[in-house]
């Protein structure tokens, strides 16, 4: 039988017609100790190809420009931009310029896009390679803590909206993560401590031995020590990429990796997208979580401690008057109500009931919330000592 006949008769006899679409991607990620091995890493995932190296300006300075010279150096066609630093060009409109500006380079769908920074960079420029040309090939090259340990690994990437974080945005896998270990050492202290936060998250949620590892060696993350700092990054970027595995496109909404995120993406929506630094945030809504869990009877007190505890040592801000800017707990409450309208009623919280393991729900009521922005410090052992023990290049 022909196939136009075969068209026809399924059209003839009504039968419901299915699509399908399967992919499995995977992409290798590397922890790299400085950037020479970095470079030579970058190489060999670009293979020649022409390269559109997207970065801020603050990273353009300090990493960037010279690692387009290097590129170029090694005989890769290299055109590069960059936009302001800061959370606040997570935004649709330095997406169109993007857009625009490969439009105007000619990129084709062979070429690569770098993605050189920070989460802000790597969220926007990822977003950007999902919606060229219906999706075009990008390698990113995390230069913060954040970034390496979480922002760079998992594909969601996105831009922000007045209504919601990350409101706009996709699934669209790199084709290649490079970590270099080297960049970590031009961090500041607030930056690396937001970058911390993302570890700390992973280690509540799936791996005692890597909260175990920064409780022992935070002094040394916190001052860059590489030995210490590449064995933090590459254990978290196991521990994502082993939970992104399980559900990649987040076909279920209850993920472990969300805790924190619910109070912690609310308080970065009423402070405008900037002033709290995501980490920041994301360490404030672990502590609300974790004293919610407390209050059920989930999680015991002396665990309690020990999460709230290290936040607090590594100058995670746990309380409100922690925070660097102003938050009202009501402003709070009322733009989880609006996440929770986005989200079809369902407002899910990830409450830790020990290190390793996870209760998700979605039955946490406005009262047990507003207690838990508002719970003072929970005991003067864990009072933080800024500066005590740590050096900065």
């Amino acid at each position: 039988m022909r196939t136009t006949e075969q068209l026809e008769l399924a059209v003839k006899a009504g039968t419901l017609i299915f699509g399908s679409a399967q992919r499995t991607d995977r992409y290798p990620v590397d922890v790299c100790e400085d950037e020479p091995a970095a470079l030579d890493v970058l190489l060999d995932r670009i293979d020649g190809r022409r390269v559109a190296l997207v970065t801020d300006h603050t990273v353009a300075r300090l990493h960037g420009a010279r690692l387009a010279d290097r590129l170029q150096d090694a005989g890769v066609a290299v055109e590069r931009t960059s936009f302001p630093a800061g959370e606040a060009s997570k935004s649709v409109a330095t997406a169109i310029g993007l857009l625009d500006w490969l439009a105007e380079t000619d990129f084709a769908r062979r070429d690569v896009v770098l993605a050189v920074g920070g989460g802000v960079v790597i969220d926007t420029v990822g977003w950007v390679a999902s919606a060229y040309m219906r999706g075009v090939p990008y390698c990113n090259v995390p230069t913060t803590l954040l970034a390496q340990v979480d922002a760079s690994l998992g594909g969601k990437v996105a831009v922000d909206h007045p209504r919601a974080k990350n409101l706009i945005g996709s699934f669209h896998q790199p084709m290649a993560v490079v970590s270099n270990i080297g960049y970590l050492a031009t961090l500041d202290l607030r930056q690396t401590r937001a970058g911390l936060a993302e570890a700390i998250k992973k280690g509540v949620i799936s791996s005692p031995a890597l909260f175990e590892l920064i409780e022992e060696h935070h002094r040394a993350v916190l001052a860059a020590e590489p030995s210490v700092t590449a064995r933090l990054v590459h254990g978290a970027s196991v521990v994502k990429t082993q939970l992104v595995a399980r559900d990649p496109y987040e076909v279920e909404l209850r993920r472990p990796l969300n805790f924190g995120h619910t109070i912690g993406h609310a308080v970065e929506t009423v402070t405008g997208y900037g002033p709290v630094l995501h980490g920041e945030a994301v360490a404030f809504g672990m502590a609300c979580a974790a004293r919610i869990a407390a209050r059920r009877g989930l999680l015991a007190t002396s665990v309690l401690d020990r999460i709230v505890g290290l936040l607090r040592r590594v100058g995670l801000p746990v309380t409100l008057d922690a925070l660097p800017a102003a938050v009202d707990p009501a402003a709070v409450v009322a733009a989880l109500s609006q996440i929770r309208k986005i989200r079809d009623g369902h407002l899910y919280f990830v409450l830790p009931e020990d290190l390793g393991e996870t209760l998700i729900t979605d039955d946490v009521s406005d009262e047990e919330i507003r207690a838990s922005l508002t719970a003072p410090h929970q005991s003067a052992e864990d009072s933080f000592t800024t500066g005590e023990g740590v050096a900065r290049a």
